[in-house]
């Protein structure tokens, strides 16, 4: 089966039917993850080496475009999701990345710092976070506040950055499990994104990982974010905005038509 053929199943038997609810209750719409991650979709972009589906960007796109035509809030997990997947494939390790091809993980994007309204992400606050990170042994400590974060409470692993360990500049990405202790997510969402996407902020202080939990190299992050996370999220994002058709000058169209073919405007 195509995945296409999956996503028409999925939206047309488990998105649609609960997408008012979600964006009038606010509700997240965990029924429909799960479904696009038991149809493949949520590993759509994970090698096939780890079971996923290989597929690289230009399927995400289609993916989020379809979905949000239905549900602006599971188009914009998904939007999260896809973003942080293209950084695991690149930095995360086997057992990550299969889970995620199984259906099995739900990742997210803790990378930005500020209030400032959604649609920002592609500022200069990814490029230099304020959320440190300390080594003791071969546990690190990360003290944050991230904003703006699709699933808070939902997901099953964030992609989160800090200032670097131990490098001069750039920043450092992790990969945090949603269950860890002291990870704090608030009960009530945030106003910010589509309601029922659960987007909201997520405390951290600290938050315990393991130092192999590091994608990529200490002080790598930067480059990662320049060269994977904001072309797969500017793309993904324009991928859910509303397709409107283009909207002629009434004059110019009521001009070209009374024109005859191949005749020269005077001059």
């Amino acid at each position: 089966m195509s995945y296409r053929t999956a996503l028409s199943e999925v939206l047309a038997g488990v998105v649609a039917p609960v997408a008012e609810a979600t964006a009038v209750q606010g509700r997240f719409p965990r029924g429909a993850v799960t479904a696009l991650g038991r149809a493949g979709l949520l590993g759509l972009t994970v090698s096939t080496e780890f079971g996923g589906g290989g597929r690289g960007l230009p399927a995400a796109v289609d993916v989020v475009a379809r979905t949000a035509c239905v549900c602006p809030a599971t188009a914009a997990v998904l939007q999260s999701h896809y973003t942080a997947v293209a950084v695991i494939e690149a930095h995360g390790g086997p057992w990550l990345r299969a889970e995620i091809a199984a259906g099995r993980h739900l990742t997210s994007l803790a990378l930005a710092e500020s209030e400032e309204k959604e649609g920002d992400e592609d500022e200069e606050e990814l490029l230099v976070p304020r959320s440190v990170a300390t080594r003791s042994g071969e546990v690190v400590a990360l003290r944050a506040r991230k904003q703006r974060v699709v699933a808070a409470g939902e997901a099953d692993l964030f992609v989160w950055s800090s200032r670097p360990l131990a490098a001069p500049d750039g920043l450092t990405l992790w990969a945090v499990p949603a269950h860890a202790p002291d990870l704090f997510v608030p009960a009530r969402p945030g106003t910010a994104g589509p309601r029922g996407s659960a987007t909201s902020t997520v405390f951290a202080d600290p938050v315990l990982v393991p130092a192999e939990a590091m994608l990529g190299t200490d002080g790598s992050g930067l480059d990662i974010v320049l060269r994977t996370v904001l072309p797969w999220l500017l793309e993904l994002r324009a991928a859910a905005e509303p397709r409107r058709p283009p909207v002629l000058d009434p004059v110019l169209d009521v001009g070209s038509a009374r024109r005859p073919a191949g005749s020269l405007a005077a001059s």
